[in-house]
């Protein structure tokens, strides 16, 4: 009953509030916000029954699918209600409600489905109805623009895709994840066609979630509505991840795809997260934010850890979802804490390098605490690390340091320590098992992470120092990765506007000057 209800009735309920928009177009928020609330208390109800069963019954549960669902009818339900609210006396409701209904079909059909075909073209799907919300606001050229970029990158992800399946099935016999999953159970190493394959899919999933240098359509595609940016970065953009964690088994066995993702993954996550020091915009820095974090989910994919590469998805679309959504109160809130802000006090780099073993021995020491009351727990000590890398900046303050002030951010690493250790015993099961990363590969991985930390820290301490000067216009124009790719696609297939609009858009977006005839 619990797979009938996941694999059908989800995307039934958004294909079918779809089909209802264009018949009854007069109360589409009505049955817009009909079906997003259905959608969750259906989802909800597998989950329960999913869980009960696991609990009652020796029964096989599908907890990535299920997990991605619930994650998706969350969303779905949460951006539409926003957006009713939001496009209040727009005119095109009609179009985007169509649209956001077609999207969230195409990815509940994508996370249900258990056949590699069927994946692909509903994510090919998702795609097709995302260009139609990036492009609202038809008026606006710089949408129109950024949108022609990114179904470029679309459709040569496809490509990517297509032969993949090509190659999956003229070596297996099968699409299904399950017939897959049975025919590399018994091999060691990959035949070359499925080595191919999983660098496809892997090429695929880096050019979807926009990592460098192909990363310019995410950056500049603040030109749609609000809730299009919350959907895109809290669900769309992570498709690639998820699709990975489905193949774990086939990423698994070929070292060449791993590596791949890590590279890239790693690289996008050290200059994006470089590149966002430098933003003020807020929905620009969180788009950078999303670019970054992406390529940490790659990059955890590329060192075998399900697990966190999983829990990593869950936690970045529920942020972002709510960044985006709540963006006005961000700025708010800085204003605020702009006019509350007290005399700095400076810190010396060894500050900052205390703050990453004092963040290393809290999460460590965690970690030994609970494999002594949980012995089947193991965390992988490179997981530990990332996890240490990324608590360290609690303890940054520029306040007068005190007994109490330090008290608190120790508990506060404690606390989001023993709450990541939960979600992982959690995750763990519902994962693919995590593969073997060798040393080489974790030693990139820290040597990474420690070059974004110690230029963080570096531009933290000395702001007007030579490197910050050198450093701040190359960061500040994301390393001029993205030029060169927006010059080329006008190449491969120029958009033709008018003069009028093309100087306007020149005006606007310099780095068009050129290429608009």
């Amino acid at each position: 009953m619990s797979g009938f209800i996941l694999g059908w009735l989800l995307p039934a309920l958004y294909a079918t509030g779809s089909l209802l928009v264009f018949s009854r177009s007069s109360q589409l928020w009505k049955i817009a916000r009909l079906t997003a609330a259905l959608a969750l208390m259906t989802t909800s109800a597998a989950a329960l029954v999913a869980l009960v069963w696991g609990r009652l019954a020796p029964i096989a549960v599908d907890g990535v699918g299920l997990t991605m669902a619930l994650l998706v009818a969350v969303l779905g339900w949460v951006i539409i209600n926003y957006s009713s609210r939001y496009l209040s006396g727009e005119s095109g409701q009609v179009r985007f409600v169509r649209a956001m209904l077609f999207t969230l079909t195409a990815v509940a059909v994508l996370v249900v489905s258990r056949n590699l075909l069927i994946i692909v073209l509903a994510w090919s799907a998702t795609s097709l109805g995302l260009h139609h919300l990036l492009t609202f606001y038809r008026e606006r050229k710089a949408a129109q623009i950024v949108a022609h970029k990114k179904f470029l990158v679309s459709r040569l992800a496809e490509v990517c895709l297509l032969v993949a399946l090509v190659l999956v099935y003229r070596t297996t016999g099968t699409l299904s994840l399950d017939g897959l999953g049975a025919y590399l159970a018994g091999l060691e190493s990959l035949p070359v066609s499925l080595t191919w394959a999983a660098l496809l899919f892997a090429l695929a999933a880096i050019l979807k979630t926009a990592q460098l240098p192909l990363h310019g359509w995410l950056i500049q595609v603040m030109e749609a509505p609000t809730p299009v940016s919350a959907l895109l970065h809290a669900g769309v953009v992570n498709i690639g991840g998820f699709v990975l964690i489905r193949i774990a088994e086939l990423v698994s066995l070929a070292p060449a795809a791993q590596a791949v993702l890590l590279i890239v993954g790693s690289l996008t996550a050290v200059l994006a997260g470089l590149v966002m020091l430098t933003r003020v915009s807020i929905k620009v820095r969180l788009a950078w934010s999303t670019c970054a974090q992406m390529g940490f989910m790659l990059m955890e994919i590329g060192l075998g850890l399900y697990e966190l590469a999983l829990l990593h998805l869950v936690a970045h679309s529920l942020y972002k979802a709510h960044a985006f959504l709540s963006a006005g109160e961000t700025v708010r809130h800085a204003r605020s804490s702009d006019l509350l802000t007290t005399t700095p006090v400076s810190r010396t780099p060894l500050w900052y390098l205390g703050a990453v073993f004092v963040s290393a021995a809290l999460v460590f020491g965690s970690a030994a605490v609970w494999q002594l009351h949980v012995p089947g727990l193991a965390v992988p000590p490179v997981a530990l690390v990332i996890v240490a890398f990324g608590l360290a900046p609690l303890f940054w303050t520029e306040q007068g340091l005190t007994r109490a002030l330090m008290a608190s951010f120790t508990v506060q690493v404690i606390a989001l320590s023993q709450l990541y250790l939960l979600w992982h015993l959690l995750f763990t099961g519902l994962a693919p098992a995590p593969a073997h990363a060798g040393l080489a590969a974790v030693l990139w991985v820290l040597l990474c992470f420690t070059v974004l930390y110690g230029a963080q820290v570096w531009l933290r301490c000395f702001p007007g120092g030579r490197f910050a000067r050198r450093f701040y216009p190359w960061a500040y124009c994301g390393f001029y990765l993205d030029e060169s790719f927006t010059r080329l696609t006008f190449r491969i297939w120029p958009v033709r506007f008018s003069a009028i609009q093309a100087q306007t858009l020149v005006n606007r977006h310099p780095i068009f000057k050129g290429e608009l005839q």
